[in-house]
This record gives C-alpha cells, structure tokens and sequence, in this order.
C-alpha cells in the first residue's frame, strides 16, 4: 500500500500545480452553470404538470455537478497513453507494484486533486449568490461526502477500464469520444435523472452511471432519504467492484502477449 500511497501522493501534488488551468476551467463551468439554469427555469415556467424536483433543487443539483464535473469527465489516461504510444509503458511492467493499482491509484489522483481545485471556489460562489443551498440536515451532508468518494472509486475504475483498452485500441479515441457523452447523458449532467420520463428511471436505477452523480447530488438534497442512502452506496460499490474485476480480468489477458508500439 505505500507505493501505491506514493504513487497517488505524487500525482496528487503534481495535478495541484495546474492552478490557472482550475481557473479556467471555473469561469467556464459558472457560464455553463447559468446557462443550464436559465434552460431549466424557462421549462419549469412553461411546465403544466408537477415535477418530481423543485426549482430551487434543480439548481443546487445543476451547481453540485458543475463543482463535480470532473469526476465523470471519463477518458484514457493521456501519460499511459503516451507510454503506449512511445513504448516506454515497458518501464510500468518493470515496476515492483500491481500495474492494475498503480494505474488505479492514478486515476484516482485525476479525479480529487482538480475537482478540489474547482469545487471549493465553486462551493463558496454559488452558495453565496447563485442560489446553491446547504444540505437539509447533517446525515445528508454525511451522505454525500460517502456517495462522493464512493463516485470517485466507481469513476477511476471505469476510467482505468478504457486505460487499459488502449493496449488494444492505442489511440482510445473512439472510446474517448463515445463514453463522456454516454456517461454525461445517464448520470444526470446534462438532465437531472428525476426530470426523465417515468419509463426511463428503472433503466437509471440499474446502470451505473447514476452512481458517480445523481446519487450523491440527490444525497445532498435530501430528495433520496439518508435512510435510504445504504441501498444507493451498495449500487455504486456493487458496480465498482464489476468494473475492478472486468479490469483486472483484461489487463491479464493482455499481458499474456504484450506488443510495444513504438520506442
């Protein structure tokens, strides 16, 4: 564990570094903000039946996922892929480490240190003036800080997952484009998963994309009760573990022959 401690330790601090790009990226992620809000709010004007979300929740929900947005902001890893390309990833199969938890631990790393970047700031300016509101009670604001890292885990294993098909696919662009529109339309990114029509939400209920956004936004808000929020962490630890194993299960059939592209 303490390699893969100081794996994760180094990446961390090495992402920290990227202050101006965190900036940037929240100044955009505010724009977007407003206008997925505006969109929202014209709907609900314009709305005659009764939502199953309240304005007001819409917006903390719209807000929590711009603070959040890149934890599903799925990819290959662009250092591995380098590595693949160059072929200096023969240097990883040389490591005194499990390859699978090294590039875990990695992944991992992307999706805290630039979220903290982004969230923090984005927590103080929405919740001072853009209508953010603080969770309902302590055991919802307990839960969600579970379903986050639980959303972290279950993010970094799918992300590792599509790392590890590049010893396949090499470019990953095609899975690059794919998974983030995929993923962004199931998790509640684009839509609040509760606004879908009834027929969808079973769907919803059973993939794991839910898992790394609207599960802790609804945590957030209380619109799924802190009593009921074991069931929601068993779902996303359920298919953490799927994505975990299905990882590991491919990284070994690729390393029975490996093929350096490169060097």
């Amino acid at each position: 564990m303490v390699g893969y401690w100081a794996v994760f330790s180094a990446r961390f601090r090495t992402l920290l570094q990227y202050r101006g790009a965190a900036l940037a990226g929240l100044v955009t992620q505010v724009f977007w903000g407003f206008i997925k809000i505006m969109v929202l709010a014209a709907f609900y004007q314009s709305a005659a039946a009764a939502q199953p979300m309240t304005l007001p929740e819409v917006v903390t929900y719209i807000w929590l996922g711009q603070a959040m947005l890149l934890i599903v902001m799925l990819g290959v890893d662009r250092d591995i892929q380098t590595m693949i390309d160059t072929g200096t990833v023969a240097y990883e199969l040389l490591r005194p480490l499990n390859l699978y938890n090294l590039w875990y631990a990695r992944a991992v790393a992307l999706r805290t240190a630039p979220v903290l970047l982004r969230a923090v700031p984005m927590f103080v300016l929405a919740g001072l003036f853009f209508g953010m509101s603080a969770p309902p009670s302590l055991a919802c604001a307990a839960m969600w800080v579970l379903a986050t890292i639980g959303s972290v885990l279950l993010a970094s294993s799918i992300s590792t997952l599509t790392t590890i098909t590049l010893l396949w696919t090499v470019s990953g662009k095609g899975v690059t484009y794919i998974l983030p529109a995929v993923v962004f339309a199931f998790s509640g990114m684009i839509i609040p998963l509760p606004l879908w029509p009834a027929w969808m939400q079973p769907l919803f209920s059973f993939l794991p994309f839910r898992g790394m956004a609207d599960t802790p936004f609804r945590l957030y808000l209380g619109h799924i009760p802190p009593g009921a929020g074991c069931y929601a962490l068993a779902h996303q630890a359920l298919w953490t573990v799927v994505f975990v194993l299905a990882g590991r299960w491919l990284l070994a059939r690729g390393m029975r022959r490996v093929v350096v592209q490169g060097g």
